[in-house]
């Protein structure tokens, strides 16, 4: 075989490998940043991540959200309760026949203000928890009552520069038994988007599994807005 027509069958075995190492990595999903997360694992996983998003921060970003803004007021709201392993993800898009019905719905719009949130949240995590829409719905609402907010982000009229640290700090006066351990804050363009408490199947605060990091400046001033 002539140099030329070598050198095109190895061009042509190099573009083939390429393509199928492109089509692969593309087809790895990853879930909040986590590990690629299992698909169809219902009931198995080892414990939760409770996301508290701060509603403000949304709000600046989708003045149009009538249900979730439009001057509601809400500082923390529920942006979801996601099984996790403790290696680090968790799984998602769990097959499931079941959705959340009118009275579920209405009774989750009070801890959870989004009807697009609440039916995304339930097709991507909730129906891997092995429950049905009605006890995980139920079950979020128990873990949002378990972790309160701080009594200077209850609603302030005004926004505040905070730091890591302090976030932290008011969270454990708040809530006596919450380690540092125990919770990851996520900022983004210098604002503070959610922050995400790890609870037991009891939800009971514990450690949090691996992979969870903190997205805040580690030690710079960042920025909680007011409410909207």
């Amino acid at each position: 075989m002539r140099p030329r027509a070598c050198l095109l069958l190895v061009a042509i075995a190099g573009a083939a490998f390429a393509l199928a190492c492109a089509a692969k990595t593309h087809g790895s999903s990853h879930s909040h940043g986590h590990k690629p997360a299992a698909r169809g694992a219902s009931g198995e996983y080892d414990y939760y991540v409770m996301a508290l998003s701060w509603s403000p921060t949304y709000c600046e970003l989708h003045p149009d959200e009538e249900e979730q803004c439009g001057h509601k007021g809400y500082g923390f709201v529920l942006h979801g309760l996601w099984p996790q392993y403790e290696g680090g993800g968790g799984p998602q898009q769990c097959a499931t026949s079941d959705a959340p019905d009118r009275k579920t719905v209405s009774r989750a719009l009070a801890f959870m203000p989004s009807r697009a949130l609440i039916s995304h949240e339930w097709r991507s995590h909730g129906a891997c928890t092995g429950l049905d829409a009605g006890a995980y719905f139920a079950l979020a609402d128990k873990a949002f009552g378990t972790i309160h907010a701080p009594a200077e982000l209850n609603a302030p009229e005004t926004s505040r520069r905070m730091t890591q640290a302090s976030l932290r700090d008011a969270f454990r006066r708040a809530n006596p038994g919450l380690e540092d351990d125990m919770l990851s804050l996520h900022c983004s363009r210098g604002q503070l988007v959610e922050v995400r408490v790890c609870l037991d199947k009891d939800l009971a605060p514990r450690d949090c599994g691996k992979r969870m990091q903190s997205r805040c400046p580690s030690r710079a001033e960042f920025t909680v807005p007011a409410s909207r």
